[in-house]
């Protein structure tokens, strides 16, 4: 197995596969953070039931640490590969860059991203999972924690809507979640070609796929930085529960735009 390691094929492998269990992630993350709205407009308790489900305990802990190990050895292996395709282009890396006009943006900005990518990682792990699973893991082991935030630990979207009612996080979010976009169109479809699905008939359907994929996951996280920010303009954090449903009513024609707007994209992706 050490080919894995000491190849470019097996590099590329380990890269396709991991990137392929990251992106299943992200897809179960951004429909799960979907329920975060129909709590809001709803006033149901799924998404909140979610994030007890998968707090402190034994087996949310032990996705964490894969999910956590996953990214590692995707992110130490996108750097390998890297620096490999770096030092192969040696001194004619400017003359085959200029040559490169039907090369995508993305597929030459992948460490550039990447960067932007991992920045944005850490930036959710202090907004959301430091103030989530860890307070909870802090407890269990006799740490001692804020009553408030340990009471708060599950209620994601308190949490949500306290992160989104700052401008800055929200612009902070969405730049992340373009890069995303871009790094998904890109490595989705690398993905598929290293497995095998790189023939005639296959990579129009791949980049096709690629694209579903990138623009679903990115436009469903967005439609939760959207619907929260909006829902502090109209009805502030530390606005009482009685006017709730009252803003929930003034924020439902921006879910009703962001869901069109989802459609409309796919559509377009698809054609």
């Amino acid at each position: 197995m050490t080919w894995l390691s000491s190849s470019s094929i097996g590099r590329k492998v380990v890269m396709s596969v991991t990137g392929t269990a990251l992106v299943l992630f992200l897809l179960f993350h951004a429909t799960m953070n979907i329920f975060s709205i129909t709590d809001a407009m709803f006033g149901v308790e799924y998404y909140n039931a979610i994030c007890k489900f998968l707090g402190a305990n034994w087996y949310a802990l032990i996705a964490t640490v894969g999910l956590a190990f996953l990214v590692v050895v995707h992110i130490v292996y996108a750097f390998i590969l890297e620096v490999q395709n770096y030092r192969a282009r040696g001194r004619e890396r400017y003359a085959i860059e200029g040559k490169q006009k039907d090369v995508e943006w993305a597929s030459k900005n992948m460490l550039v991203l990447g960067v932007i990518i991992v920045l944005g990682i850490g930036l959710h792990l202090c907004n959301f999972w430091a103030k989530m699973q860890l307070v909870e893991l802090q407890h269990m082991l006799g740490v001692d924690v804020c009553h408030n935030a340990l009471e708060n630990a599950t209620n994601g979207v308190l949490i949500i809507k306290n992160t989104f009612a700052s401008p800055i996080y929200v612009v902070l979010y969405l730049v992340w979640l373009a890069a995303l976009w871009f790094h998904l169109t890109h490595g989705v479809w690398s993905a598929l070609h290293t497995m095998g699905w790189n023939n005639n008939t296959w990579m129009p359907r791949v980049k096709c796929i690629s694209n579903i994929v990138a623009t679903l996951v990115v436009l469903m996280f967005a439609a939760v930085v959207v619907f929260y920010f909006a829902a502090n303009l109209c009805c502030p954090a530390e606005c009482c529960t009685e006017h709730a449903h009252t803003c929930v009513e003034a924020v439902a024609p921006v879910v009703a735009d962001t869901v069109q707007a989802v459609i409309d994209t796919v559509a377009v992706v698809v054609e």
